[in-house]
Protein backbone atom coordinates (compact mmCIF):
# COMPACT_ATOMS: atom_id res chain seq x y z
CA UNK A 1 0.00 0.00 0.00
CA UNK A 2 1.14 3.39 -0.71
CA UNK A 3 1.88 5.64 1.96
CA UNK A 4 3.18 9.52 1.01
CA UNK A 5 5.39 11.68 3.15
CA UNK A 6 3.34 14.29 2.18
CA UNK A 7 0.63 15.40 -0.36
CA UNK A 8 2.00 15.99 -4.06
CA UNK A 9 2.31 19.28 -5.40
CA UNK A 10 2.90 19.25 -9.12
CA UNK A 11 3.90 22.82 -8.91
CA UNK A 12 7.31 22.37 -7.49
CA UNK A 13 10.13 19.99 -7.27
CA UNK A 14 10.17 17.01 -5.08
CA UNK A 15 6.95 16.65 -5.67
CA UNK A 16 4.84 12.76 -5.64
CA UNK A 17 3.15 11.92 -9.19
CA UNK A 18 1.48 8.88 -9.75
CA UNK A 19 0.57 7.43 -12.93
CA UNK A 20 -2.12 4.86 -13.84
CA UNK A 21 -2.73 2.33 -16.69
CA UNK A 22 -5.77 0.88 -17.70
CA UNK A 23 -4.41 -1.94 -19.90
CA UNK A 24 -6.54 -4.60 -21.97
CA UNK A 25 -4.69 -7.61 -19.34
CA UNK A 26 -4.17 -5.45 -16.51
CA UNK A 27 -4.26 -2.41 -14.47
CA UNK A 28 -0.82 -0.68 -13.55
CA UNK A 29 -0.33 2.24 -11.12
CA UNK A 30 3.47 3.72 -10.47
CA UNK A 31 4.43 6.15 -7.95
CA UNK A 32 7.29 8.65 -8.51
CA UNK A 33 9.00 11.63 -6.70
CA UNK A 34 10.21 14.10 -9.00
CA UNK A 35 13.60 15.73 -7.84
CA UNK A 36 16.02 17.70 -10.01
CA UNK A 37 14.46 17.28 -13.44
CA UNK A 38 14.38 13.14 -12.69
CA UNK A 39 12.26 10.64 -11.75
CA UNK A 40 12.58 8.17 -8.99
CA UNK A 41 10.29 5.41 -8.29
CA UNK A 42 8.50 5.38 -4.88
CA UNK A 43 6.07 2.45 -4.95
CA UNK A 44 4.25 0.23 -7.87
CA UNK A 45 0.77 -1.63 -7.75
CA UNK A 46 -0.07 -4.33 -10.66
CA UNK A 47 -3.18 -6.07 -10.78
CA UNK A 48 -4.15 -8.45 -13.83
CA UNK A 49 -7.83 -7.79 -14.83
CA UNK A 50 -8.11 -8.71 -18.33
CA UNK A 51 -10.66 -6.33 -19.50
CA UNK A 52 -10.02 -7.26 -22.94
CA UNK A 53 -11.57 -10.44 -22.14
CA UNK A 54 -15.01 -8.97 -20.72
CA UNK A 55 -15.65 -7.92 -24.36
CA UNK A 56 -18.42 -9.32 -26.33
CA UNK A 57 -18.93 -10.08 -29.81
CA UNK A 58 -21.29 -6.88 -29.80
CA UNK A 59 -18.62 -5.23 -28.33
CA UNK A 60 -19.89 -4.38 -24.72
CA UNK A 61 -18.14 -4.82 -21.56
CA UNK A 62 -19.20 -7.39 -19.92
CA UNK A 63 -20.70 -6.26 -15.87
CA UNK A 64 -18.48 -8.78 -14.56
CA UNK A 65 -15.36 -7.48 -16.23
CA UNK A 66 -16.36 -3.98 -15.10
CA UNK A 67 -16.41 -5.10 -11.48
CA UNK A 68 -13.10 -6.62 -11.95
CA UNK A 69 -11.70 -3.34 -13.25
CA UNK A 70 -13.58 -1.17 -10.26
CA UNK A 71 -12.27 -3.38 -7.80
CA UNK A 72 -9.05 -2.91 -8.46
CA UNK A 73 -9.47 0.52 -8.65
CA UNK A 74 -11.08 0.60 -5.51
CA UNK A 75 -7.96 -0.70 -4.47
CA UNK A 76 -5.41 1.59 -6.33
CA UNK A 77 -7.53 4.97 -5.24
CA UNK A 78 -7.11 4.74 -0.86
CA UNK A 79 -3.32 6.26 -1.57
CA UNK A 80 -4.58 8.66 -4.29
CA UNK A 81 -6.91 10.02 -1.21
CA UNK A 82 -4.36 12.95 -0.87
CA UNK A 83 -3.09 14.04 -4.02
CA UNK A 84 -3.52 17.08 -6.21
CA UNK A 85 -5.53 16.11 -9.48
CA UNK A 86 -2.94 17.79 -11.10
CA UNK A 87 -0.37 14.97 -9.80
CA UNK A 88 -2.39 12.07 -11.11
CA UNK A 89 -2.82 11.00 -14.80
CA UNK A 90 -4.91 7.87 -15.82
CA UNK A 91 -5.31 6.55 -19.19
CA UNK A 92 -7.04 3.55 -20.32
CA UNK A 93 -5.84 1.83 -23.67
CA UNK A 94 -7.30 -0.57 -26.21
CA UNK A 95 -9.96 -2.45 -24.24
CA UNK A 96 -11.73 1.01 -23.46
CA UNK A 97 -11.14 2.26 -26.84
CA UNK A 98 -12.93 -0.58 -28.61
CA UNK A 99 -15.95 -0.94 -25.56
CA UNK A 100 -19.03 0.90 -27.11
CA UNK A 101 -20.11 0.92 -23.42
CA UNK A 102 -17.35 2.24 -22.62
CA UNK A 103 -19.03 5.61 -20.61
CA UNK A 104 -20.60 3.36 -18.36
CA UNK A 105 -17.45 1.84 -16.28
CA UNK A 106 -15.52 5.36 -16.81
CA UNK A 107 -18.06 7.31 -15.01
CA UNK A 108 -18.31 4.36 -12.49
CA UNK A 109 -14.46 4.48 -12.36
CA UNK A 110 -13.73 8.35 -12.06
CA UNK A 111 -16.18 8.44 -9.00
CA UNK A 112 -14.20 6.12 -7.08
CA UNK A 113 -10.91 7.22 -8.11
CA UNK A 114 -11.78 11.24 -8.21
CA UNK A 115 -9.64 11.90 -11.70
CA UNK A 116 -10.98 12.16 -14.84
CA UNK A 117 -9.95 8.89 -17.06
CA UNK A 118 -8.80 9.69 -20.38
CA UNK A 119 -9.04 7.22 -23.33
CA UNK A 120 -5.79 7.51 -25.27
CA UNK A 121 -5.57 6.64 -29.24
CA UNK A 122 -3.44 3.80 -30.01
CA UNK A 123 -0.61 5.93 -31.81
CA UNK A 124 -0.45 8.07 -28.11
CA UNK A 125 -0.27 5.02 -26.55
CA UNK A 126 2.88 4.09 -28.54
CA UNK A 127 4.45 7.56 -28.13
CA UNK A 128 4.11 7.31 -24.37
CA UNK A 129 5.49 3.68 -24.53
CA UNK A 130 8.62 4.93 -26.49
CA UNK A 131 8.82 8.11 -24.01
CA UNK A 132 9.12 5.33 -20.89
CA UNK A 133 11.43 3.22 -22.28
CA UNK A 134 13.75 5.97 -23.76
CA UNK A 135 13.73 7.08 -20.08
CA UNK A 136 15.20 3.51 -18.66
CA UNK A 137 17.64 3.01 -21.54
CA UNK A 138 20.99 4.39 -22.54
CA UNK A 139 20.96 7.66 -24.30
CA UNK A 140 23.15 5.54 -27.12
CA UNK A 141 23.32 6.48 -30.37
CA UNK A 142 21.42 5.16 -33.78
CA UNK A 143 17.56 4.38 -33.99
CA UNK A 144 15.76 1.91 -31.86
CA UNK A 145 12.80 -0.24 -32.92
CA UNK A 146 10.36 -0.69 -29.32
CA UNK A 147 7.74 -3.25 -29.36
CA UNK A 148 5.07 -3.49 -26.81
CA UNK A 149 2.17 -6.33 -26.63
CA UNK A 150 -0.19 -5.32 -24.51
CA UNK A 151 -4.03 -7.31 -23.75
CA UNK A 152 -5.83 -6.20 -27.23
CA UNK A 153 -3.06 -3.79 -29.26
CA UNK A 154 0.58 -4.24 -30.03
CA UNK A 155 2.22 -1.25 -30.42
CA UNK A 156 5.46 -0.44 -32.42
CA UNK A 157 8.16 2.46 -32.34
CA UNK A 158 10.95 3.77 -34.28
CA UNK A 159 12.70 6.20 -32.36
CA UNK A 160 15.91 8.05 -31.94
CA UNK A 161 17.02 9.44 -28.54
CA UNK A 162 13.88 10.75 -27.03
CA UNK A 163 12.02 11.08 -29.91
CA UNK A 164 9.74 8.68 -31.82
CA UNK A 165 9.85 8.62 -35.55
CA UNK A 166 7.28 6.11 -36.70
CA UNK A 167 4.43 5.22 -34.90
CA UNK A 168 1.87 2.26 -35.32
CA UNK A 169 -0.65 0.43 -32.60
CA UNK A 170 -1.90 -2.71 -34.03
CA UNK A 171 -5.30 -4.52 -33.55
CA UNK A 172 -3.28 -7.83 -32.21
CA UNK A 173 -2.88 -8.58 -28.38
CA UNK A 174 -2.54 -11.31 -25.98
CA UNK A 175 -5.74 -11.49 -24.10
CA UNK A 176 -7.60 -10.75 -28.10
CA UNK A 177 -5.66 -13.27 -29.50
CA UNK A 178 -5.89 -15.79 -27.16
CA UNK A 179 -9.85 -15.94 -27.73
CA UNK A 180 -9.27 -16.00 -31.47
CA UNK A 181 -6.93 -18.86 -32.04
CA UNK A 182 -6.55 -20.95 -28.80
CA UNK A 183 -10.78 -21.65 -28.30
CA UNK A 184 -11.52 -23.87 -24.85
CA UNK A 185 -8.29 -23.34 -24.22
CA UNK A 186 -6.81 -26.02 -27.09
CA UNK A 187 -2.97 -25.72 -27.80
CA UNK A 188 -2.15 -26.94 -31.47
CA UNK A 189 0.46 -26.74 -33.90
CA UNK A 190 -2.32 -25.37 -36.56
CA UNK A 191 -3.73 -22.94 -33.29
CA UNK A 192 -0.53 -21.76 -32.94
CA UNK A 193 0.16 -21.19 -36.93
CA UNK A 194 -3.49 -19.02 -37.05
CA UNK A 195 -2.26 -17.06 -34.79
CA UNK A 196 0.99 -16.14 -35.98
CA UNK A 197 -0.21 -15.73 -39.50
CA UNK A 198 -2.87 -13.27 -38.34
CA UNK A 199 -0.08 -11.44 -37.14
CA UNK A 200 2.03 -11.27 -40.20
CA UNK A 201 -0.98 -10.25 -41.77
CA UNK A 202 -1.70 -7.01 -39.44
CA UNK A 203 2.26 -6.51 -39.73
CA UNK A 204 2.10 -6.19 -43.77
CA UNK A 205 0.57 -2.46 -43.26
CA UNK A 206 4.14 -1.45 -41.45
CA UNK A 207 6.71 -3.86 -42.81
CA UNK A 208 8.13 -2.32 -45.59
CA UNK A 209 8.20 1.19 -44.16
CA UNK A 210 9.63 0.21 -40.61
CA UNK A 211 12.03 -1.98 -42.93
CA UNK A 212 13.31 0.91 -45.00
CA UNK A 213 13.99 2.92 -41.99
CA UNK A 214 15.87 0.54 -40.42
CA UNK A 215 17.20 0.47 -36.55
CA UNK A 216 20.20 -0.44 -34.80
CA UNK A 217 18.27 -2.06 -31.96
CA UNK A 218 15.20 -3.81 -30.93
CA UNK A 219 13.80 -3.32 -27.10
CA UNK A 220 10.51 -5.05 -25.72
CA UNK A 221 8.45 -3.79 -22.59
CA UNK A 222 5.77 -4.81 -20.83
CA UNK A 223 4.26 -7.87 -19.32
CA UNK A 224 3.87 -10.53 -22.61
CA UNK A 225 7.66 -9.68 -23.74
CA UNK A 226 8.86 -10.25 -19.74
CA UNK A 227 7.49 -13.09 -19.87
CA UNK A 228 9.07 -14.74 -22.97
CA UNK A 229 12.28 -13.37 -22.07
CA UNK A 230 12.22 -14.75 -18.29
CA UNK A 231 11.15 -17.97 -19.96
CA UNK A 232 13.75 -18.12 -22.31
CA UNK A 233 16.21 -17.57 -19.68
CA UNK A 234 14.80 -19.85 -17.23
CA UNK A 235 14.76 -22.60 -19.60
CA UNK A 236 18.42 -22.06 -20.79
CA UNK A 237 17.31 -21.11 -24.29
CA UNK A 238 19.27 -17.56 -24.04
CA UNK A 239 21.78 -16.04 -21.48
CA UNK A 240 19.91 -12.46 -21.86
CA UNK A 241 18.25 -11.25 -24.42
CA UNK A 242 15.54 -12.76 -26.59
CA UNK A 243 16.74 -14.68 -29.41
CA UNK A 244 15.06 -15.61 -32.71
CA UNK A 245 16.47 -19.27 -31.50
CA UNK A 246 15.32 -19.28 -28.05
CA UNK A 247 11.55 -18.48 -29.48
CA UNK A 248 11.98 -21.03 -31.51
CA UNK A 249 12.76 -23.46 -28.47
CA UNK A 250 10.42 -21.88 -26.45
CA UNK A 251 7.40 -22.67 -29.48
CA UNK A 252 8.17 -25.89 -28.87
CA UNK A 253 7.82 -25.98 -25.30
CA UNK A 254 4.36 -24.47 -25.33
CA UNK A 255 3.49 -26.81 -28.35
CA UNK A 256 3.98 -29.45 -25.55
CA UNK A 257 1.18 -28.75 -23.80
CA UNK A 258 -2.36 -29.13 -24.82
CA UNK A 259 -4.42 -26.91 -23.02
CA UNK A 260 -3.75 -23.27 -22.03
CA UNK A 261 -4.68 -24.61 -18.49
CA UNK A 262 -1.44 -26.83 -18.61
CA UNK A 263 1.20 -24.57 -19.03
CA UNK A 264 3.42 -24.32 -16.52
CA UNK A 265 7.23 -22.87 -17.68
CA UNK A 266 9.78 -21.85 -15.69
CA UNK A 267 10.02 -18.01 -15.31
CA UNK A 268 5.97 -17.17 -16.01
CA UNK A 269 3.76 -16.57 -13.25
CA UNK A 270 1.15 -18.56 -13.07
CA UNK A 271 -1.88 -15.63 -14.17
CA UNK A 272 0.17 -14.68 -17.25
CA UNK A 273 0.54 -18.06 -18.50
CA UNK A 274 -2.94 -19.25 -20.12
CA UNK A 275 -2.05 -15.81 -22.69
CA UNK A 276 1.50 -16.56 -23.46
CA UNK A 277 1.35 -18.76 -26.55
CA UNK A 278 -0.96 -15.82 -27.74
CA UNK A 279 1.83 -13.42 -27.10
CA UNK A 280 4.70 -15.94 -28.46
CA UNK A 281 2.51 -16.38 -31.89
CA UNK A 282 2.65 -12.02 -32.43
CA UNK A 283 6.55 -12.01 -31.18
CA UNK A 284 7.44 -14.70 -33.53
CA UNK A 285 5.86 -12.77 -36.25
CA UNK A 286 7.18 -9.45 -35.56
CA UNK A 287 10.54 -11.32 -35.49
CA UNK A 288 9.89 -13.02 -38.80
CA UNK A 289 8.51 -10.00 -40.33
CA UNK A 290 10.53 -7.63 -39.10
CA UNK A 291 13.64 -9.57 -39.76
CA UNK A 292 14.58 -9.33 -35.75
CA UNK A 293 17.37 -11.08 -34.34
CA UNK A 294 18.00 -10.09 -31.01
CA UNK A 295 15.52 -7.96 -28.68
CA UNK A 296 16.55 -6.66 -25.27
CA UNK A 297 13.98 -6.30 -22.86
CA UNK A 298 13.27 -2.57 -21.28
CA UNK A 299 11.15 -1.97 -17.95
CA UNK A 300 10.02 1.40 -18.92
CA UNK A 301 7.15 1.03 -20.86
CA UNK A 302 3.04 3.57 -21.27
CA UNK A 303 2.77 3.99 -17.42
CA UNK A 304 6.77 5.57 -17.06
CA UNK A 305 5.63 7.36 -20.12
CA UNK A 306 3.00 9.23 -18.53
CA UNK A 307 4.85 10.28 -15.30
CA UNK A 308 7.66 11.56 -18.13
CA UNK A 309 4.61 13.50 -19.88
CA UNK A 310 3.76 14.77 -16.89
CA UNK A 311 6.97 15.94 -15.48
CA UNK A 312 7.82 17.80 -18.71
CA UNK A 313 4.82 19.55 -18.60
CA UNK A 314 5.48 20.61 -15.46
CA UNK A 315 8.70 21.93 -17.32
CA UNK A 316 6.68 23.56 -19.83
CA UNK A 317 8.04 20.57 -22.51
CA UNK A 318 4.69 20.07 -23.52
CA UNK A 319 4.30 17.92 -26.57
CA UNK A 320 0.60 18.97 -27.28
CA UNK A 321 2.26 22.89 -27.78
CA UNK A 322 4.82 20.94 -30.71
CA UNK A 323 1.50 19.48 -32.23
CA UNK A 324 -0.29 22.21 -32.08
CA UNK A 325 2.59 24.15 -34.19
CA UNK A 326 3.20 21.45 -36.40
CA UNK A 327 -0.70 21.36 -37.38
CA UNK A 328 -0.66 24.80 -38.01
CA UNK A 329 2.11 24.65 -40.18
CA UNK A 330 0.64 21.55 -42.18
CA UNK A 331 -2.41 23.93 -42.87
CA UNK A 332 -1.00 27.25 -43.21
CA UNK A 333 -2.82 28.58 -40.56
CA UNK A 334 -2.46 33.09 -40.73
CA UNK A 335 -0.70 32.84 -38.16
CA UNK A 336 -0.86 36.70 -37.00
CA UNK A 337 -4.60 36.89 -37.28
CA UNK A 338 -4.47 33.77 -35.11
CA UNK A 339 -2.20 35.04 -32.27
CA UNK A 340 -4.91 37.97 -32.69
CA UNK A 341 -7.43 35.57 -31.79
CA UNK A 342 -6.11 34.01 -29.67
CA UNK A 343 -5.13 37.43 -27.50
CA UNK A 344 -8.28 38.95 -27.29
CA UNK A 345 -9.82 35.06 -26.25
CA UNK A 346 -7.23 34.84 -23.26
CA UNK A 347 -8.12 38.44 -22.68
CA UNK A 348 -11.52 37.71 -22.27
CA UNK A 349 -10.91 34.49 -20.08
CA UNK A 350 -8.95 36.51 -17.94
CA UNK A 351 -12.33 38.72 -17.49
CA UNK A 352 -14.60 36.17 -16.42
CA UNK A 353 -12.71 33.10 -15.54
CA UNK A 354 -13.60 33.96 -11.57
CA UNK A 355 -17.06 33.97 -12.20
CA UNK A 356 -17.66 31.78 -14.81
CA UNK A 357 -15.76 28.61 -13.32
CA UNK A 358 -12.58 28.33 -15.36
CA UNK A 359 -9.73 29.00 -13.68
CA UNK A 360 -7.81 26.17 -14.28
CA UNK A 361 -4.73 26.23 -16.59
CA UNK A 362 -6.52 23.82 -18.74
CA UNK A 363 -8.90 26.24 -19.84
CA UNK A 364 -6.49 28.79 -20.99
CA UNK A 365 -4.29 25.98 -22.47
CA UNK A 366 -7.54 24.54 -24.88
CA UNK A 367 -8.84 27.98 -25.60
CA UNK A 368 -5.29 28.78 -26.83
CA UNK A 369 -4.85 26.20 -28.87
CA UNK A 370 -8.28 26.36 -30.19
CA UNK A 371 -8.21 29.91 -31.63
CA UNK A 372 -4.93 29.28 -32.90
CA UNK A 373 -5.99 26.27 -35.08
CA UNK A 374 -9.77 26.80 -36.09
CA UNK A 375 -9.28 28.11 -39.28
CA UNK A 376 -7.02 25.21 -40.56
CA UNK A 377 -10.29 24.04 -42.36
CA UNK A 378 -9.81 26.74 -44.74
CA UNK A 379 -6.84 24.83 -46.48
CA UNK A 380 -9.60 22.47 -47.44
CA UNK A 381 -12.29 24.88 -48.35
CA UNK A 382 -13.81 27.98 -47.11
CA UNK A 383 -17.55 26.67 -47.45
CA UNK A 384 -18.29 25.14 -44.16
CA UNK A 385 -14.60 25.55 -43.11
CA UNK A 386 -15.40 25.35 -39.33
CA UNK A 387 -16.78 21.84 -39.98
CA UNK A 388 -13.40 20.72 -41.69
CA UNK A 389 -11.22 22.42 -38.62
CA UNK A 390 -13.46 20.29 -36.39
CA UNK A 391 -13.12 17.30 -38.35
CA UNK A 392 -9.24 17.94 -38.74
CA UNK A 393 -8.87 18.44 -34.98
CA UNK A 394 -10.99 15.29 -33.83
CA UNK A 395 -9.18 12.91 -36.70
CA UNK A 396 -5.92 13.95 -36.67
CA UNK A 397 -3.20 12.07 -35.06
CA UNK A 398 -1.85 15.08 -32.50
CA UNK A 399 0.82 13.63 -30.15
CA UNK A 400 0.05 14.47 -26.43
CA UNK A 401 -3.48 15.02 -27.18
CA UNK A 402 -6.54 12.55 -25.98
CA UNK A 403 -8.84 11.15 -27.18
CA UNK A 404 -11.77 13.46 -24.78
CA UNK A 405 -9.10 16.47 -25.22
CA UNK A 406 -9.61 16.18 -29.27
CA UNK A 407 -13.01 16.23 -28.93
CA UNK A 408 -13.04 19.08 -26.80
CA UNK A 409 -10.91 20.99 -29.20
CA UNK A 410 -12.82 19.65 -32.51
CA UNK A 411 -15.95 21.50 -30.19
CA UNK A 412 -14.55 24.72 -29.99
CA UNK A 413 -13.69 24.96 -33.49
CA UNK A 414 -17.13 23.70 -34.96
CA UNK A 415 -18.68 26.39 -32.29
CA UNK A 416 -16.75 29.16 -33.45
CA UNK A 417 -18.73 30.96 -36.09
CA UNK A 418 -23.06 30.66 -37.06
CA UNK A 419 -25.34 28.65 -35.09
CA UNK A 420 -24.37 26.84 -31.78
CA UNK A 421 -23.38 23.29 -32.80
CA UNK A 422 -26.21 21.75 -30.39
CA UNK A 423 -25.24 18.13 -31.60
CA UNK A 424 -21.75 18.17 -30.88
CA UNK A 425 -22.66 19.26 -27.66
CA UNK A 426 -24.44 16.61 -26.41
CA UNK A 427 -21.41 14.19 -27.38
CA UNK A 428 -19.51 16.68 -24.89
CA UNK A 429 -18.78 14.32 -21.10
CA UNK A 430 -21.58 16.24 -18.90
CA UNK A 431 -18.60 17.35 -16.35
CA UNK A 432 -17.20 19.34 -19.50
CA UNK A 433 -20.25 20.64 -21.13
CA UNK A 434 -20.78 24.00 -19.71
CA UNK A 435 -17.14 25.01 -19.12
CA UNK A 436 -16.64 23.96 -22.81
CA UNK A 437 -20.14 26.13 -23.68
CA UNK A 438 -18.27 28.74 -21.80
CA UNK A 439 -15.18 28.77 -23.74
CA UNK A 440 -16.85 28.10 -27.22
CA UNK A 441 -18.58 32.13 -26.37
CA UNK A 442 -15.67 33.36 -25.94
CA UNK A 443 -14.13 32.08 -28.91
CA UNK A 444 -17.12 32.98 -30.90
CA UNK A 445 -16.53 36.71 -29.57
CA UNK A 446 -12.81 37.58 -30.18
CA UNK A 447 -13.72 35.85 -33.98
CA UNK A 448 -16.42 38.47 -34.23
CA UNK A 449 -13.92 41.57 -33.03
CA UNK A 450 -11.52 40.27 -35.57
CA UNK A 451 -13.62 39.50 -38.77
CA UNK A 452 -12.37 42.45 -40.68
CA UNK A 453 -9.09 40.78 -40.59
CA UNK A 454 -7.46 44.04 -40.00
CA UNK A 455 -4.35 44.41 -37.81
CA UNK A 456 -5.64 47.97 -35.90
CA UNK A 457 -6.45 47.22 -32.24
CA UNK A 458 -9.90 46.89 -31.02
CA UNK A 459 -12.06 48.90 -29.50
CA UNK A 460 -11.50 48.58 -25.08
CA UNK A 461 -14.10 46.28 -24.06
CA UNK A 462 -15.12 44.79 -20.70
CA UNK A 463 -16.86 41.51 -19.84
CA UNK A 464 -19.14 40.64 -16.55
CA UNK A 465 -20.61 37.03 -16.62
CA UNK A 466 -23.01 35.71 -13.80
CA UNK A 467 -24.50 32.22 -14.62
CA UNK A 468 -26.21 32.13 -17.78
CA UNK A 469 -25.72 35.74 -18.39
CA UNK A 470 -23.03 37.54 -20.34
CA UNK A 471 -22.36 41.59 -20.48
CA UNK A 472 -20.12 42.84 -23.07
CA UNK A 473 -19.46 46.74 -22.47
CA UNK A 474 -17.97 49.31 -24.94
CA UNK A 475 -17.43 52.73 -23.86
CA UNK A 476 -20.29 55.45 -25.22
CA UNK A 477 -20.67 55.73 -29.25
CA UNK A 478 -17.45 53.16 -29.53
CA UNK A 479 -19.27 50.61 -31.88
CA UNK A 480 -20.59 53.21 -34.53
CA UNK A 481 -17.00 53.29 -35.71
CA UNK A 482 -17.35 49.85 -36.34
CA UNK A 483 -20.79 48.78 -37.89
CA UNK A 484 -20.00 45.24 -39.17
CA UNK A 485 -18.56 44.44 -35.49
CA UNK A 486 -22.04 45.83 -33.96
CA UNK A 487 -24.38 43.58 -37.13
CA UNK A 488 -22.26 40.30 -35.87
CA UNK A 489 -22.65 41.25 -32.10
CA UNK A 490 -26.59 41.99 -32.75
CA UNK A 491 -26.83 38.53 -34.48
CA UNK A 492 -25.20 36.87 -31.92
CA UNK A 493 -27.26 37.69 -29.28
CA UNK A 494 -29.88 35.73 -31.00
CA UNK A 495 -27.32 32.50 -31.92
CA UNK A 496 -26.39 32.09 -27.86
CA UNK A 497 -29.82 32.06 -27.13
CA UNK A 498 -30.18 28.59 -28.60
CA UNK A 499 -26.95 27.99 -26.46
CA UNK A 500 -29.35 29.19 -23.41
CA UNK A 501 -26.35 32.25 -22.73
CA UNK A 502 -28.34 36.02 -23.10
CA UNK A 503 -25.69 38.06 -23.49
CA UNK A 504 -26.22 42.16 -23.77
CA UNK A 505 -24.37 44.51 -25.12
CA UNK A 506 -24.15 47.89 -23.54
Amino acid sequence: MLNPEYPADPTREDSLLAAIDLGSNSFHMVVARLSQGELSTVDMMSEKVQLAAGIGPDKRLSSEAMERGLTCLSRFAQPLNDYPPDAVKIVATNALREAVNRRVFTERAEKILGVPIEIIAGREEARLIYLGVSHTLANTQGARLVIDIGGGSTECIIGEHFEPIELESLHMGCVSYTQLFFVDGIISEKNFRQAEYAAMRELLSIRETYKKLGWTSSVGSSGTIKAIKNACIASGFSEENITRDALHQLKEKVLSFNNLSEVDIAGVKQERAAILPAGLAILTALFNSLNITEMTFSEGALREGLLYDMAGRLRHEDVRERSISALIQRYHVNEAHAQRIEQTALSALDQVKHTWGLKHPDYHEMLSWAARTHEIGLTIAHNQFHKHSAYLLQHSDLAGFTNPEQLLLAFLARGNRRKFPKEEYKQLPESSKEAYKRLCVLLRLSVIFHRSRSSTDLPAFTLKAEGKKLELCFEEGVLTNYPLTQADLEQEIEYLKNADIKLSIN
